[in-house]
């Protein structure tokens, strides 16, 4: 019989908060933590989910404001027992080089590349915690023949997405800033 090593022990009867990843450094990379508990993401990744998560990062940083910037592989604290990482997020934080995490207030876009050991994730659980916690934009890419885009936007009052704007081919919206992409090449195949 396998232990379980003594750090994945959560801490307290309650489990995980969402400062104790910070604590945690055998803890692998890219580990979230939803409602108390820790998301381990060790799945390998895809080819088409790395490149389609870098072409946006790159494009959403060439066409961001002044303030703004995309970022990758950074978690987001929702609340004490919320932390997720998101495939890539934009914010309006000032630059630390010791942040360990964003707050809801400080990140204008959300985006998750929808894999699959991450789809219920992203079209459920991820969807309602990010729009409880006030962010006002999240995009969820899925696969098809090139990447479709679910925007969504928030209803404050309601603290939940309105239906999304399903974007194929190309995207052109002006929330959280002006944006155009060229879907169909978000995921080029191989240079001959």
């Amino acid at each position: 019989m396998t232990s379980v090593p003594e750090w994945m022990r959560p801490p307290r009867p309650e489990g995980w908060y969402a400062d104790d990843l910070d604590h945690l450094p055998e803890v692998p990379r890219h580990t979230e933590l939803i409602d108390g508990t820790l998301v381990f993401m060790t799945f390998p990744r895809r080819v088409w989910h790395s490149r389609v998560v870098t072409a946006l990062v790159r494009s959403l940083n060439e066409q961001a404001p002044p303030g703004v910037e995309a970022e990758l592989e950074m978690t987001i604290r929702l609340d004490e027992r919320n932390r997720t990482e998101p495939d890539l997020l934009a914010t309006t934080a000032a630059y630390d080089p010791n942040r360990t995490f964003y707050t809801p207030d400080e990140v204008l876009l959300v985006v998750e590349v929808v894999s699959p050991e991450s789809a219920h994730r992203d079209r459920t659980i991820k969807l309602r915690k990010y729009a409880e916690a006030g962010i006002p934009n999240y995009w969820r890419v899925d696969e098809e023949e090139s990447p479709v885009v679910h925007a969504y936007q928030l209803d404050r009052p309601k603290r939940s997405y309105a239906a999304p704007k399903i974007h194929r081919h190309d995207l052109r919206i002006t929330t959280p800033f002006a944006i155009q992409l060229d879907l169909d090449g978000l995921a080029p195949g191989r240079k001959s």
